[in-house]
């Protein structure tokens, strides 16, 4: 694990109030030196300045009447770090601000400035040299030479105390100076992080992850930074089969030698692993060549990209072939009704956590759990799944929750019974009862109340959704939601994600399928240019050739930075970036266009709907437990496995190209049909989403299937040779496969089963 120094800590001015002065604070219990050489303060309290000013003091002698007061307080009883409270300096009242990592009974030192006339000074804080000196506290250790980073003069081992959890704070004294330490995420009492302090201490930090797994041991590698890494990005390597993401340390050069941390369980884990353990973890989660990793500052799964050397390729500005972006929610708090904040951003920033907990903190389930998982076949992925979501489950039969619904307000009803639910409470036992029926549940009526109200909530005719214009059986967003439903289209969206969260949870299965880039969402996939293609095939092709047009082009389209949508006759035009209207579109600013039509369409859109949908899936789900599944997968999961009649499908195929004379009777044709009767449900089903863009079969079977345009367009089979391509290749939005004239049923056998397969990694099979 690579250990970076901790930065230093400026202090923030305040606004001057009437009646303060100016005063730093220093910690005497714990006890606290300030060392004026740094002029970075523990915690000062400059209340005279602006909002921006920092509390970086020029130094003066005591001459011109200037004066300098120090005074001992006591923290009240009712104060917490950061508030502010009154106290006595001498004959004046002072307003100071309680430090981070103290608390109502400690003492404090003040040192007031004051001019000759009583006026607010700018005067240093004096260095405190009577205060005593201490020895480390006990669950403190120093950690020796020979294991130090290159660059690192001291580092030291802390153990956290007991009670205290992950985000909070606890204090410790190093070489007799106090330090405030955050407690870093994944860790709990009895761990051990470790801190880098800077060569001045300051009073708080932050913690680098726990040095230690669940069975507190760590082994420590050692690797040179390769050629063509710069100080601070990123680099990958191979540490007992496991692709790790390290980061080069700011003081590190290209062939120093530098040493990072894994947790034992990683390394046993893929120590005990199939020796193609890399390999399946990479084909099965490259994404466009996107790779998930884990990060190894910090043991977090993060999506990274590779260049044809196989260094980490930094992507400065937007490209549509290469770009991709995640979909990232930020919690804004932790109340009964979360909030939060959904972004996209790079995949580097959009990291994801690799350990699952229980509702009572405990850990169920780490990285090489969901690594192991992740590199499982789609049944076994599932068994897993929900062994886990068993084992989330709270309380017994018992005391589970009863749900009453009337039939005729059926969603009304569910969306009051279910949003008044905490998020333990989703996790607990539904038992349903229709109003006025008899009848008693045992798990019929359950799975009958998700279809329905799923069903009914992906109705067109509800306004919240709308068919994609490119695939009539998947449903996207209406960004008009809000005209259709103005009292309650967003509660609508929340109570819906805590449907499918739960369906997934209790085994059940909703009756709607989404466009494919909203599964990506869910699981915090990467998505890219080529995911507008799925969503509006129009659009993306009048964008792909606008990508084409050289300067005097672009200058005859006349284009600005915004977007026109009509939401139900109501015409408007939204700006793609601030100030959208007033910048044309030109060559040099082209790729930031195409960034910020790919930013709108595929978030902005529907980002408060979006938004709403992810924080009910995730009060339901952890999202840890989601990484081991692709996005096709997913929906497999959600939707379940569609009822596929052979006869159907192929009585209603057509045939073109190659085999438009004999059709089915081509010898490669009845190959295909041969090869696909054999495959299981599962495997049907993802040769559907490989062909038509989803695993939905219409209510009316494939005589039903359409087009991007709506209209009747039925699977196609088209002939081709193999110069054109040498693996099948899909059409989504003409339901069409190419296949192409192979020799032998083996190696059409061979190369369907390959393209299938591989459809949701985006690996190149030309």
């Amino acid at each position: 694990m690579v250990t970076f120094r901790l930065p230093f800590t400026r202090s923030r001015q305040r606004s001057p109030r009437p009646g303060s002065v100016n005063v730093n604070t220093a910690l005497i219990h714990p006890r606290n030196r300030a060392d004026s050489s740094s002029r970075n303060y523990p915690a000062s309290l400059a209340l005279g300045g602006s909002e921006d000013d920092s509390a970086n003091f020029t130094k003066r002698d005591n001459s011109g009447g200037l004066s300098t007061s120090t005074f001992r307080i006591t923290i009240p009883s009712n104060v917490r770090p950061g508030e502010e409270f009154q106290a006595s300096a001498g004959e004046r009242i002072v307003r100071v601000c309680c430090p981070l990592g103290a608390y109502p009974g400690e003492r404090l030192q003040i040192t007031v400035s004051l001019n000759g006339d009583g006026t607010i000074s700018d005067r240093d804080s004096m260095p405190l040299q009577d205060l005593p000196q201490d020895q480390d506290s006990e669950n403190v250790t120093r950690i020796p030479d020979q294991h130090l980073l290159p660059g690192e003069q001291s580092a030291y081992s802390v153990q956290i105390p007991e009670g205290v959890m992950e985000g909070q704070r606890f204090s410790i004294r190093i070489n007799g100076q106090p330090l405030s330490v955050t407690c870093p995420n994944m860790s709990r009492p009895g761990m051990t992080v470790k801190i880098v302090p800077p060569s001045t201490l300051q009073s708080s930090a932050t913690a680098t992850r726990p040095l230690v797994g669940r069975q507190n041991k760590t082994r420590r590698f050692e690797v040179t930074v390769p050629k063509g890494v710069k100080p601070g990005k990123p680099f990958t390597l191979i540490a007992s089969g496991v692709r790790i993401l390290v980061t080069c340390p700011i003081n590190a050069s290209i062939g120093q030698r530098i040493q990072f941390d894994l947790p034992l369980e990683l390394v046993s884990a893929a120590n005990n692993g199939p020796k193609s353990a890399l390999s399946q973890i990479k084909l099965s989660y490259d994404k466009d060549g996107w790779t998930r990793t884990v990060r190894a500052s910090d043991v977090t799964f993060q999506w990274t990209r590779f260049d044809e050397r196989g260094n980490v390729e930094q992507q400065p500005r937007f490209d549509i072939d290469r770009s991709a972006y995640v979909l990232k929610l930020d919690f804004l708090n932790d109340a009964p009704i979360r909030h939060g904040r959904v972004s996209l951003v790079t995949p580097e920033e959009g990291v994801v956590d690799s350990n699952i907990k229980r509702a009572d903190g405990s850990e169920l389930a780490c990285y090489s759990d969901i690594n192991n998982a992740q590199m499982k076949n789609y049944g076994d992925k599932i068994k897993w799944f929900q062994d886990i979501c068993a084992e989330l489950v709270v309380g017994s039969w018992a005391n589970c929750i009863k749900i009453n619904v009337r039939r005729d307000c059926l969603v009304s009803d569910s969306m009051h019974a279910v949003m008044s639910l905490s998020r333990e409470e989703l996790r607990k036992r539904w038992r349903f009862e229709f109003t006025g029926e008899a009848g008693l549940d045992v798990g019929g009526l359950k799975k009958e109340w998700f279809e329905l109200v799923s069903k009914e909530l992906f109705d067109p005719d509800m306004g919240i959704w709308q068919s994609s214009t490119t695939n009539q059986m998947c449903m996207q967003i209406n960004p008009a939601s809000a005209i259709c439903c103005p009292e309650d289209h967003l509660l609508c969206f929340r109570f819906l994600g805590r449907v499918m969260g739960k369906a997934m949870f209790d085994r059940e299965l909703v009756k709607g399928h989404m466009v494919n880039h909203l599964y990506k969402h869910l699981l915090g996939w990467p998505v890219m240019f080529n995911d507008l293609k799925d969503l509006d095939e129009v659009y993306f092709k009048s964008l792909k050739q606008m990508s084409a047009m050289g300067a005097d082009d672009l200058q005859y389209v006349d284009m600005d930075f915004t977007a026109t949508e009509d939401l139900l006759g109501m015409v408007q035009t939204v700006d793609l970036i601030p100030g959208g209207a007033s910048t044309m579109v030109t060559e040099d600013n082209l790729p930031e266009y195409m960034e910020a039509c790919l930013r709108y369409r595929l978030l902005g859109q529907y980002e408060a709907q979006l938004n709403e949908l992810l924080l009910g899936f995730y009060d339901v789900l952890p999202e840890p437990l989601l990484t081991i599944f692709d996005f096709q997968e997913l929906e497999l999961l959600m939707c379940g496995l569609p009822k596929i009649e052979m006869n159907d499908w192929m009585v209603h195929t057509e045939y073109s190209g190659e085999y438009n004379r004999l059709g089915p009777n081509h010898e490669v044709c009845v190959w295909f049909w041969e090869i696909v009767s054999d495959y299981d449900q599962e495997m049907k089903a993802r040769l559907l989403q490989f062909i038509t863009g989803t695993s939905g079969v219409p209510a009316n079977g494939f005589s039903s299937l359409q087009g991007n345009d709506g209209n009747i367009l039925r699977f196609t089979i088209e002939g081709v040779s193999l110069d054109m391509c040498v693996y099948p290749r899909s059409h989504t939005c003409f339901n069409r496969i190419d296949l192409p004239l192979y020799e032998t049923r083996d190696e059409l056998e061979d190369k369907l089963r390959v393209a299938v397969t591989m459809a949701a990694t985006g690996f190149d099979l030309e």
